[in-house]
């Protein structure tokens, strides 16, 4: 599968449950790309495996690297920390191979502030709705519902950070999602909006009326119709 020219970095991000982990173990299975595999506080939810899924260390060993300055970007979240290491990131871009990261908007606001010398393109995925978003995340916590209102509580923060991201992909589909977010990795120019002002606008107000609708009420006929639409004027959609 054909990636950068030289290099790359790809950063998925969205509202917890919304798919972007699953996303980033399917894209780190084509060749000459590597999962950044980041250091985190957290306990091991079930089949987690130390330093395949992520690293898992204590958080006074966490403020250490910190100190020294260790990670590339790092981030707390729902009270744990998590970090991508700066060494084991850059050394894997020299022997050539593409990063992918499954971080938030705090540690991709991070690395595009480093201004490394390396491609990066940045993704921001959407579930199809918020009804479905909070089925993914019964199921993923095993109905533990604390948890689960606790996320759900940060999903509107979350969403309003879709702007700083270069693409808004909706995970509908996960092979369909799969499909377009390698269609824009392979693209030698990141374009996200039609230059063209007026359909910009257009965008915008389509994205827009989307989160609304996906944030404050059940599905309806209005989600199908939101998520076409937004379709129409997403330039990497295939439509």
């Amino acid at each position: 599968m054909p990636g950068f020219r030289k290099a790359g970095m790809i950063v998925l991000s969205s509202p917890s449950g919304a798919g972007k982990t699953t996303l980033v173990k399917k894209i780190s299975k084509n060749r000459n790309y590597s999962i950044s595999i980041s250091h985190t506080t957290r306990l091991p939810r079930p089949n987690e495996k130390n330093g395949k899924d992520y690293f898992f260390i204590s958080k006074n060993n966490f403020k250490k690297l910190i100190k020294k300055k260790e990670f590339l970007e790092h981030a707390k979240v729902f009270d744990n920390y998590y970090g991508s290491s700066k060494k084991l990131v850059i050394d894997k871009l020299k022997k050539g191979q593409n990063i992918v990261f499954d971080i938030d908007w705090q540690g991709t606001r991070q690395i595009k502030n480093k201004n490394l010398n390396y491609k990066l393109v940045t993704i921001f995925i959407l579930p199809p709705s918020k009804n479905e978003l909070l089925k993914r995340l019964t199921k993923r916590e095993n109905k533990n519902m604390k948890t689960v209102k606790k996320r759900m509580k940060e999903f509107k923060k979350d969403l309003s950070r879709w702007k700083e991201y270069d693409y808004v992909v909706i995970n509908d589909n996960l092979q369909k999602c799969y499909k377009n977010i390698m269609k824009i990795i392979k693209r030698k120019n990141k374009i996200v909006f039609d230059k063209n002002e007026t359909s910009k606008a257009i965008l915008i107000s389509a994205i827009s009326l989307f989160l609304i609708i996906i944030s404050d009420g059940p599905k309806t006929n209005r989600d199908e119709e939101s998520v076409n639409y937004l379709r129409n004027y997403f330039l990497h959609f295939d439509i």
